[in-house]
This record gives C-alpha cells, sequence and structure tokens, in this order.
C-alpha cells in the first residue's frame, strides 16, 4: 500500500505542474487586450502667444476602447512642447497669468458631438514679454453614456490661450516704455526720500504741449505725480482721443482750493478705468507754458477677466495625420427587433413612431389546460384560476411583445403547466479599430500604443489561454487516472502471487 501512494504521487506530479504551467498561460493571454488606444499627435500653433512664430507641441490622446453604457465615456490627453519652440508673455504680468489649452475631439456614428477636453495652469512668477509660458502637463473630458452605440473619436484642433492675472504693474518714469516726444523733459534722479517719488526719481517739463506717451495693455492707467504750488495743468489723450477727465491741476486739491505743497510725491492725480481689456496708448500733455508738468509714473490696471483675450489665443493645427478610433458602448440586450422596453410591460418599436404595443395582461385559463407531450400525471384537482400568457413573435411589429391567448386543448387528465423558460440574452462583444484618414501615409507621425500588456496576437474574442488550460486539465486526468489504474493492477498481481 505505502509503494502504491508514492507511486501514485510520483503518476501525478508531472501532470499537476502541466496544469500550472497551463493557469499562467491564462493569465498571460488574459492581460493581452488592450483596454484604452493612444494616439501621439503632433500639432504646430501659430497666432497670439506663439506670435514670434510656429510653435511645435505634442500631445498623447488616451481614448477607451469598450464602454459600459451608464460610464462616463473620458477622455485624458496630455500636452508638452515637443522642441525648443515655446509660447511666449505677451506683456509684462503680476504673477499668477494662467495658461489654458482647449481640445477638440470630433464625436460620430452612434453619436455626434465635440467633446471639448480642457486644462489650465497658472504662471508662479511675474511675466515678461517673450518670457516662456509653461503648458498644463494634461486636459481632459467625459461624456455621459445611455445606450449602447459604435462611436468614431477624431481629435481636431488645439487652441492655448492666456489669461492676465487681475492686479497692478507700475511703470517708472525712466522705462523704456515711456517715450518723451516732445519739449524739453528734465530728467530729475536721486530725489529726497521725503518727496515719496517712486523710484525717487521724476521728469519734468515746462514747454506748453510738451508731450509724455506710453503704450499699455489692460483695462486702466493711473497717473502718477507731485502735488504742488508750481506745477499746472495737464491734459490726457487715449488713442489720440480726450479722455473723461479730460485733465487735472496739480497746483490744486481734489475741492480745487489751491495747493500750499511742495513736491508732495507718490500721489495718483488722475485715473481711467473700466476700459475693454485691450492695448491703448495713453498721452500726457503739457496745457500751460512756464508751469510744471511732471511724470513720476504710470499704474497699468488689469482688472479680472471673465474669458481669455481672444488676441492672445494661439491656434494649433495637425501636423500629423489625422486618426480616428472606434468606442464600442456595450449595454444590456434589447427585445428581439431592437424594441426599447415600456414600463408598462410592452415595448416601443425602433424609429417607426408607433405607440407602444400593449402589455401582456391576465388572461382566465380555463379548468382545461394544455397537456404537454411526455408529461407526466400529477395528482393536484385542477382549479380555474387567472394565468398571463404572452408569446414574443420575432420581428413582429417592430420587435414588440405581441399578447397572445392560450388556445386550450381539451384533456381528461388534468396536469400541471410548465415553467417557462427564460431565453438568454445575447452577448454585445466590443472591438476597436483604428483607422487613418488616408490609406498609407508616407511617415507615420501618429502611433496607436495599447495599454494592459503584451500585444499576442489575438483579439478580444480569441482565448488561446482558456483552449490550453482545458486541454491541460484533461491531460492531468487522463495520467492520473491511468497511473491509479497501473497501480492497482500492479497490487493485485503481486498478491494473487502470495
Amino acid at each position: 500500500m505505502v509503494r502504491w501512494r508514492a507511486g501514485l504521487r510520483r503518476a501525478a506530479a508531472i501532470p499537476v505542474l502541466g496544469l500550472l504551467s497551463g493557469a499562467v498561460v491564462v493569465l498571460s493571454s488574459g492581460t493581452a487586450s488592450a483596454s484604452n488606444a493612444e494616439l501621439v499627435v503632433d500639432y504646430a500653433c501659430t497666432g497670439g502667444v506663439a506670435e514670434t512664430g510656429p510653435v511645435n507641441i505634442r500631445t498623447t490622446l488616451s481614448i477607451p476602447t469598450t464602454v459600459s453604457v451608464g460610464q462616463p465615456l473620458s477622455l485624458d490627453w496630455k500636452i508638452g512642447y515637443l522642441d525648443g519652440t515655446r509660447f511666449g508673455s505677451p506683456h509684462f504680468f503680476a504673477p499668477q497669468g494662467e495658461v489654458s489649452v482647449t481640445g477638440n475631439v470630433q464625436l460620430t456614428g452612434g453619436w455626434e458631438g465635440v467633446l471639448q477636453p480642457k486644462g489650465s495652469l497658472s504662471q508662479a512668477g511675474p511675466l515678461q514679454p517673450d518670457s516662456q509660458l509653461q503648458l498644463p502637463e494634461a486636459i481632459s473630458d467625459s461624456a455621459h453614456t445611455t445606450r449602447a452605440a459604435k462611436v468614431k473619436v477624431t481629435p481636431q484642433t488645439l487652441y492655448v490661450d492666456f489669461t492676465p492675472p487681475a492686479g497692478e504693474v507700475v511703470v517708472n518714469d525712466d522705462d523704456a516704455r515711456v517715450q518723451y516726444e516732445t519739449g524739453a523733459w528734465q530728467n530729475l534722479n536721486d530725489r529726497p526720500e521725503h518727496q515719496n517719488n517712486h523710484h525717487h526719481d521724476i521728469h519734468r517739463a515746462k514747454d506748453k504741449n510738451a508731450t509724455a506717451s506710453m503704450e499699455f495693455t489692460g483695462t486702466g492707467i493711473e497717473y502718477i505725480a507731485q502735488r504742488d504750488f508750481r506745477a499746472g495743468r495737464v491734459r490726457f489723450y487715449l488713442d489720440g482721443e480726450e479722455t473723461t477727465p479730460a485733465y487735472i491741476d496739480a497746483s490744486k486739491e481734489d475741492d480745487g482750493t489751491p495747493t500750499s505743497y511742495a513736491n508732495k510725491g507718490g500721489l495718483t492725480l488722475w485715473s481711467l478705468r473700466g476700459l475693454p481689456y485691450d492695448k491703448y496708448r495713453i498721452q500726457v500733455v503739457n496745457d500751460e507754458q512756464g508751469k510744471w508738468a511732471q511724470l513720476d509714473a504710470f499704474r497699468v490696471i488689469t482688472e479680472e477677466l471673465t474669458s481669455p483675450p481672444p488676441q492672445y489665443r494661439a491656434t494649433c493645427t495637425l501636423v500629423s495625420t489625422p486618426v480616428s478610433v472606434d468606442v464600442t458602448i456595450g449595454g444590456s440586450a434589447t427585445p428581439t427587433g431592437g424594441g426599447t422596453p415600456d414600463p408598462t410591460g410592452g415595448s416601443t418599436p425602433p424609429g417607426n413612431g408607433n405607440p407602444p404595443l400593449p402589455a401582456c395582461s391576465p388572461t382566465p385559463t380555463p379548468t382545461i389546460t394544455p397537456t404537454p407531450t411526455a408529461t407526466p400525471t400529477p395528482t393536484a384537482t385542477p382549479t380555474p384560476s387567472p394565468s398571463p400568457t404572452c408569446t414574443n413573435p420575432p420581428n413582429q411589429g417592430g420587435g414588440g411583445k405581441t399578447p397572445v391567448p392560450p388556445t386550450p386543448t381539451p384533456s381528461k387528465t388534468p396536469t400541471s403547466t410548465p415553467a417557462a423558460k427564460s431565453t438568454p440574452k445575447p452577448t454585445i462583444t466590443a472591438t476597436v479599430t483604428v483607422t487613418p484618414t488616408r490609406a498609407t501615409p508616407t511617415t507615420p507621425q501618429v502611433t496607436v500604443t495599447p495599454k494592459g500588456g503584451a500585444d499576442t496576437g489575438g483579439g478580444s474574442a480569441e482565448q488561446p489561454g482558456l483552449a490550453l488550460a482545458g486541454a491541460g486539465s484533461a491531460m492531468v486526468f487522463g495520467s492520473v487516472l491511468g497511473g491509479v489504474t497501473l497501480l492497482r493492477r500492479r497490487a493485485a498481481h503481486a498478491r494473487g502471487r502470495k
């Protein structure tokens, strides 16, 4: 008996190892089916924050190839610079300017529409003209799925926007952006600290019509200068047009009384706000001969914007060959013919505009009921009872259920009605097809990389691992049974010899 058991263990050892190796194959082949398709798409961007020249970016769009009804169809789009070209700041800005990217993904087939993945990134520090702008790493969007369908997903144009931060930027009188157009303007540096001038300097002119100007971009502008009894009246022009208020007199207080101050600097004497965000040119003109026209600084105002300025938008067009991905939205099975279930128990024929077919209703069943073939006779006593009976003829009335009353068949022997069997639901098979819009691109610019495991060459409908597991299992049981039979015969032969 000991030898028999040892032989049994030896006979079973090798087939068990075969079973374990078959399980590994099942797991490996099960991971070969990809759940996402990744499209690598290159773009060239022009205009707006790409004003100095085309900016090249590379994107990777991840699209699920199968989605169950009720789950979102989510798109994730990674964004990055492709080479040394960069988006640049259009002007001087305070920190927290925002770069946003908006994608456009066309949906066709079972659905028609556009998804717009979006993402944004605030810039950490202050910006100067042509300062490099950082891009958000990814953008995303999703659509709610309500029914089974096959949808073609095609990435299209991208847009890159810049939204300036709300805030203020002070431009000093000796900044290169300030131009002294006419008149003899004195540049007075190292002013005493108690005068409170910005950067301790100021420009001053006594000639009538002496003009200083500056171009700025924002929603407002303020004029900073000294209040002084020796100063005079200056006028303001915006893009060549006289403003409101049109002038100020720095020799007077706000209430119009003459001032007694001398060199009281750092004051905001004139302000213009509430402009549409845009680029403007401000001019300060001396209106009185022999009186001081002064300029300490301009303060550029940017109020909070509800949307990015259109002049900063860069448009990114496809450099790669356009590519589409088929996404299968899988759901529960529909009745034969494609009808939609109705809450009352009937169904709605698909697309023919007819009202729902009537639901099954209880029909009185006579005491004599149909007798199935080859059914044993029960001992139960027949009693009248209502019993709803309904059949579903294939492809009639748009696939809806049509109530059909039962036809009683007389029988001398009452029998019970067999239980109805449920009809199995069809299985929905999901597939993905990546289809370039042109037959054979000269240089492949778009790659499709499946996630979830190595590509074994088998599609989602192929199951080589399961077949191998079944074959391995059959071999195991065959080998074990053969070994047991052999060992029993040997033991019986040994006992006969004794």
